[in-house]
């Protein structure tokens, strides 16, 4: 009983709403082949051409599909030896993590033992058991290994157990399903021993779990800590209040809510006039009831072939067929957020045939079956049938629009009945939620090539020490005879020698550099993540990084690829102009006019204000001829005087006809949800499937047609202050193929039959009757004009229909409508028919405005060298002016419109590509010349010719010879390969962002995918790397939080690299003097915390927190980025020069400490010997631990406490470990008081200042002699930094605006300085790179301007030669 209650209280309000799965769609059909690898998961065997996308026209006997039997015996056919069902269902109970408490502990360790470096440690630590390879600790040596397997395994258990957690969560999820009867699709399921003893432990395991973090919460609280970690989200979303008494749904039985509201209503399949006829009736009334109820269960005892009733604001646990509804006519709606990121509602039906079944009495009268199409992955189409009455003889066919799919959240519905088609894996969402593909940043990428040359060098030393030592041993005459009397051939020394040899230089291929890049790159993520300058507090979405191991791509990005509408723009329309009969209406200043007017050279007048005192006059003459309580005066954004005075007959009777029938059309040709709130004045909200839809309602509403609301057969309007009722008879939806949406109407005075029709200029001009070329010429250049200033354009147009042609079509579309096989295709076929001979009523212009500081951010990151290219749906006149307005284009640039017929494609490209002198070879491509001032404008058609095998790379080198291009009406597939096209072609990092489903494709193939949350949905945002609020936040993630990245991953590796080779050598030289027998120079335990403790903390802390400069001042002089494009960060050469440096350093301390033991001997004060192998590694040790950290923190920027406070402590442990630890006797017998007598003699300590200042001065004098007369960019900024001169961006602004950084270069310090001079570009780019790091500002006097003005390519300047220099 207690069970059944809490899971009455979480049906009654706590809903677990589980938004987990990242999907990807693509509708074209060989893009639909990059879901090979989750059509995997189906469990049925189907054919090719089902994986590549399900088709309405396929058999449903073929191969995949299924019969569902609902109170109905099964045929023989169906059942097995025993009598059980044949077919075997998928579970709906979803499992994402990886372990169970029994098998994590083999499981984890075979998924970390698959990586080849634990492989490659752990052999070393199976060689150190072996006493004859002479380590003195085995057990020791096994620490690190273990050391980084537990983390891990810790790692790996805390994530799963919270993927534990969420699927119990989801699992358990409450849900009504009817129990007390029979299921004859399914067998009772057998629990095996096993997997009772799994359950049992993971209950266990989880219970613990819950205990613990129950009485650390209880304990927290008494301690008086706060668990909260801020407050609380905000949603923008809109909910509705509950539809049941007391806001909860009805409890434990049947008694549903029979007079619950009325729900909206919007019929895209079937008439309502269709739905008065006999649809016929699953139930057979003849067949006693009997004990049925719906019971409150969970989501994973769901089975195929159950009923399940749903409530409003659930979601629905598995693919359920609709029945009933708390509808009468069965609409219900559902928000498809987890399917395709989108929160516009979408309305689906019940099956004709079952809109009677509503309790679970007529549950168990009803007698059919379902036949199916098998599980697929496509989301938008599905293809079956249910049969019922004896021989199966009446059938009605179920499509898409009457299932609801797993993941979709019921709105504005009461209640819904359906029937289980698919659970578990074989649901739609659970098939497409493939994993994205994964990524690795080219750092690490290039990393594993580094290590080969560590395990090269490696290998030769191993190799000459294992050669030295067999010849030696052969030689004879050796001390080790007197000791050893195990006797070996000479190879057989040799052998071993070389195995003790790769024991002992174990750290030349560190495990830690792993370890510790894992650790840097999650925590730069959490930086990014709580960076509150990228919070936008709107949405109440932080930057959220999805892929958190390629931040330092982040600051390499050289090419941008960028979507439009919600991109770069809000996607909030509104309303700004209209024409109808011929004439224009409406007074608007937009942003892409603004840009226009800056196009043609003139000089820019905001028109704001005389549009402000023309809005308000509309108001005042609205009030005065309208009583229209729904009038909103903040929303109002069609402002035209004129338009008004028309509507009321100022121009005519004829004009005033013309202007009510289009704002009808504008009434009654949608599909949105209105939504009447009570109140002083009342207010209309609606909830439309688009923004551009919603924004025509709002403004009919605004001039006084209203929609009320949907009725039984129709939608009530609100005309002029008279309320009418319009019955629909018929609603032919919009979709991307037919680009166009009509609605049949009967008026309510006339009677007439009315098509209304509204779509895309080039699609109802194509369907237009003769007579109207005059009106067709007019309507057409106002659509161009507004198309000019950056508006949406859209045409109506009507068509009067005879009731006898109207009826001959109505039953042409119910055979359409019916038909299981080409359904699609024949309503296509039958809406065409009748979408002809329209009438041109007039066209609407609708502006998607700018997002905050678009401009300003494309023009910084201009500066920085980083190209943008927009590739967008919208017309080419429309993207030129939005591409003006945000400052892509400007005055001073050519813009080339290539749009060729399909033999002259080549020829238009070799004219082209003449003004820049280039032909489209191989060289060119290779030679890479800075772009110029021009522009490339092309449409998809072209683009397809473009992209041709045979002159695509012309196209290529084109588009590299210009500053901006911008692709015009491109599908998803196209702008997917232009982003391959550019990533594979030239060998860049690119960069892909967008806010919509069709922006996937591009996210998911550039290097770094950015997706932002928007108005769209959040389907970007899942498939993405990065998820952003806004366009302008993508300056700060590139040009901080991507320079810090990436100089502080390249700085890391390198300075990792150099300290293994310093630490390795000096145990290398050593051999020397032994024979090669790998005789431990240290003591065991100082090569045992070398990585772990000595030198570990201060290379890590530089790859999280080091900086350069400050994040104001790397947006206020953007071209520090450039550095990262050119690759110039982490390069070859900076890798063989740390490694050589390392080698420099290895002699120094060993040789040095040499040189004082050979010439004598050495002994204490009180006559013990110090020159023996453990004191004589004290000499060494100490200096090399002293010389890397410090050589690390003279390769850091920022000389803050921490970073000196951690090195100190780091340096300080060796000795404090040598003194304290040496102390003890249970140290090795040779190291007992190694440390006192060390310490306290003279020799040691000038040693060591001796060696540690040898060994650094060559690198500090370098640094001096850069910085004094050969300074980086960073330096000059620097140095300006301590000069004050970046004093005044101290109070910095959420972005930098054109006024910090302009066209004449820089910010104003920068101009006044007039120092800093521009990286090389990227067809310059050398193969060395700088070699040292400015520890402190230096005053230096530097003569040379060179801050280009065309900052977007590069001059080659000095500091190429100065790093050939070095």
């Amino acid at each position: 009983m207690t069970d059944q209650l809490s899971a009455e209280d979480d049906l009654n309000g706590k809903h677990i709403g589980q938004s987990r799965w990242g999907l990807r769609k693509s509708k074209r059909e060989h893009g639909e082949q990059k879901k090979a690898s989750i059509t995997e998961r189906i469990r049925h065997a189907i054919r090719k051409e089902d994986r590549q996308g399900s088709d309405d026209s396929e058999d449903l006997e073929g191969l995949g599909s299924r019969k569902i039997y609902f109170n109905v015996p099964l045929p023989k056919d169906a059942l097995d030896e025993q009598g059980r069902p044949k077919a075997q269902f998928d579970r709906n109970k979803i499992r994402t993590s990886k372990y169970t408490p029994l098998s994590f502990l083999p499981k984890n360790l075979f998924f970390q033992l698959q990586n080849i470096a634990n492989d490659y440690f752990l052999f070393l630590v199976i060689l150190a058991f072996f006493p004859i390879f002479g380590v003195s600790n085995p057990g020791l040596n096994s620490v690190p290994i273990i050391v980084i397997i537990v983390i891990t395994a810790i790692k790996d258990a805390i994530e799963d157990t919270q993927r534990t957690l969420l699927d119990n969560r989801l699992n358990n999820s409450p849900v009504r399903r009817l129990v007390d009867w029979e299921n004859v699709n399914v067998s009772e399921d057998s629990v095996s021993l096993w997997r009772r003893v799994k359950k049992a432990s993971t209950r266990t395991t989880m219970f613990l779990y819950k205990l613990l973090s129950k009485s650390w919460k209880k304990s927290s609280r008494r301690d008086g800590k706060s668990t909260a970690e801020g407050p609380p989200h905000r949603s923008i979303e809109l909910r509705r209040t509950s539809t049941f008494p007391n806001g909860r749904p009805p409890k434990e039985g049947d008694d549903i809510a029979l007079d619950s509201i009325a729900t909206p209503l919007s019929s895209p399949q079937y008439e309502y006039v269709q739905q008065e006829k006999e649809a016929g009736d699953l139930r057979n009334h003849t067949k006693p009831a009997g004990k049925a109820r719906f019971h409150v269960d969970s989501w994973k005892n769901i089975q195929v072939g159950d009923f399940i009733r749903v409530y409003e604001n659930e979601e629905l646990p598995a693919d359920i067929v609709v029945l009933s509804t708390s509808d009468k006519e069965g609409t219900c709606y559902i928000e498809t957020k987890n399917l395709d990121g989108e929160t516009n509602l979408k309305p689906r039906h019940a099956l004709r045939c079952g809109r009677n079944i509503k309790h679970a009495h007529d549950c168990e009268q009803a007698e059919f079956v379902i036949e199916s199409e098998g599980p697929r992955p496509n989301l938008y189409q599905y293809s079956g049938a249910v049969r019922w009455d004896e021989q199966n003889s009446r059938s009605e066919p179920i499509s898409i629009n009457n299932v609801l799919l797993r993941g979709c959240n019921l709105r504005n519905t009461a209640w819904v009945l359906g029937i289980v088609i698919f659970t578990g894996k074989d649901t739609k969402i659970q098939i497409n939620s493939g994993i994205t593909p994964t990524k690795r940043s080219r750092i690490s990428r290039g990393l594993t090539k580094n290590v080969l040359y560590n395990f090269g060098i490696l290998f030769i030393m191993c190799l000459a020490l294992g050669l030295a030592n067999g010849f030696a041993f052969g030689q004879g005459n050796n001390t080790i005879q007197y000791f050893d009397y195990t006797t070996y051939q000479p190879a057989a020394y040799g052998v071993i020698t070389f195995w003790a040899a790769v024991i002992l230089f174990q750290n030349l291929v560190p495990i830690s550099l792993y370890i510790s890049l894992e650790i840097i790159k999650l925590l730069q993520a959490f930086f990014i993540y709580s960076d509150v300058d990228m919070y936008y507090d709107k949405l109440d979405y932080p930057c959220t990084p999805k892929a958190w191991n390629i931040s330092d791509d982040l600051g390499q990005i050289e090419y941008i690829f960028s979507d439009k509408t919600g991109t770069l723009t809000q996607n909030v329309m509104e309303f700004k102009k209209t024409t109808i009969g011929g004439m224009s209406y409406g007074e608007a200043f937009t942003e892409a006019q603004a840009g226009l007017e800056k196009r043609q050279g003139l000089v820019e007048k905001d028109q704001r204000e005389q549009i402000a005192t023309v809005r308000s006059e509309m108001l005042v003459e609205l009030r005065k001829v309208q009583d229209n309580p729904y009038l909103q005066d903040e929303a109002l954004t069609f402002v035209s005087l004129d338009f008004v005075r028309d509507l009321h007959g100022a121009s005519g009777e004829a004009r005033e006809a013309e202007i009510k029938q289009f704002m009808l059309a504008l009434a009654l040709c949608h599909s949105v949800i209105s939504e009447v709130m009570l109140g002083d004045p009342p207010r209309i909200g609606f909830k439309a499937q688009s923004p551009d839809e919603a924004a025509l309602v709002a403004t009919a509403r605004d001039l006084g047609f209203a929609v009320l609301g949907r009725s039984t057969h129709g939608i009530r309007l609100r005309v002029l202050g008279v309320e009418t009722e319009f019955t629909v008879l018929q609603t032919l939806e919009f979709n991307s193929t037919r680009k166009r949406m009509s609605v049949i109407v009967r008026m309510p005075d006339t009677g007439r039959i009315i098509l209304f029709c509204k779509g895309a200029d080039s699609i109802i001009y194509s369907r237009l009757r003769g007579g109207q070329d005059e009106f067709m010429r007019s309507t057409e250049a106002h659509l161009e004009t507004y198309a000019q200033e950056g508006l949406r354009t859209l045409c109506v147009a009507q068509k009067v229909l005879e009731e006898e042609d109207y009826e001959a079509w109505q039953q042409r579309y119910d055979l359409a409508a019916t038909a299981i096989e080409h359904r699609e295709a024949k309503l296509d076929a039958v809406y065409e028919e009748i979408e002809q001979g329209l009438t041109l009523l007039g066209g609407t212009a609708i502006e998607d405005r700018l997002q905050d500081g678009v401009p300003e951010t494309i023009a910084l990151l201009a500066k920085a060298g980083i190209k943008l290219w927009v590739l967008t749906g919208d017309k080419v006149e429309t993207a030129i002016n939005i591409a003006f307005s945000c400052n892509l284009l400007n005055t001073a640039m050519k813009v080339h419109v290539f749009k060729p017929a399909e033999d002259q494609v080549s020829a238009e490209l070799d004219r082209l590509l003449a003004l820049f002198g280039l032909t489209g070879s191989d060289e060119d491509l290779k030679i890479r010349r800075p772009p110029s001032n021009h522009a490339l404008v092309i449409d998809g058609d072209a683009l397809i010719l473009a992209l041709d095998e045979k002159v695509q790379q012309k196209f290529l080198i084109l588009c590299t010879q210009c500053k901006s291009v911008l692709c015009c009406r491109v599908s998803p597939a196209q702008k997917a390969d232009m982003v391959s096209l550019v990533k594979n072609g030239l060998d860049v990092m690119t960069l892909a962002i967008g806010d919509g489903a069709n922006d996937v494709a591009m996210i998911q193939k550039a290097d770094v995918g950015v997706g932002i949350a928007g108005e769209e949905g959040r389907q970007a945002v899942l498939s993405s790397d990065y998820g952003i609020g806004q366009f302008r936040f993508l300056q700060r993630l590139l040009l901080v939080h991507g320079r810090w990245s990436y100089r502080r991953l390249s700085e890391t590796i390198a300075n990792f690299f150099y300290k293994n080779i310093v630490w390795t050598f000096t145990l290398f030289w050593y051999q020397i003097y032994t024979s090669s027998d790998q005789t431990y120079l240290y003591d065991y335990t100082y090569i045992l915390f070398f990585n772990l403790a000595f030198t570990s903390v201060p290379v890590i802390l530089l790859g999280i927190l080091d900086q350069d400069v400050s994040d104001t001042v790397s947006l206020a002089v953007p071209q520090l980025y450039r550095r990262g494009i050119a690759r110039k960060e982490w390069t070859q050469w900076k890798f063989w020069f740390y490694m050589i440096d390392g080698l420099y350093q290895s002699v120094v301390l060993f040789f040095a400490a040499y040189l004082l033991f050979s010439p004598t001997k050495s002994v204490t004060t009180n006559g013990e010997n110090i020159d023996d192998r453990e004191r004589f590694g004290i000499y060494i040790g100490c200096a090399a631990i002293f010389v890397i950290n410090f050589y690390i923190l003279m390769n850091t920027y920022r000389w803050d406490w921490l970073m000196v406070l951690v090195t100190a402590v780091s340096i300080l442990l060796v000795w404090f470990w040598t003194g304290v630890y040496s102390a003890f006797t249970s140290s090795s017998i040779p190291f007992y008081k190694a440390g006192a007598e060390v310490f306290s003699q003279p020799s040691y300590w000038v040693l060591t200042v001796m060696s540690i200042l040898v060994c650094l001065l060559p690198r500090f004098s370098i640094k001096v002699i850069q910085k004094t007369y050969f300074p980086y960019d960073i330096d000059i900024i620097r140095e300006q930094v301590q000069q004050g001169k970046f004093a005044h961006l101290d109070k910095k602004p959420e972005l930098f605006s054109l006024m910090d950084v302009d066209e004449s270069g820089g910010s104003p310090a920068m101009r006044e300085s007039n120092r800093v001079t521009d990286q090389p570009d990227a067809d310059e780019r050398p193969t060395t790179d700088e070699s040292i790091r400015p520890n402190e500002p230096l005053q230096t006097q530097v003569t040379q301007a060179s801050m280009a003005t065309d900052l977007t390519h590069p001059q080659f300047r000095v500091e190429q030669s100065v790093e050939s220099f070095i």
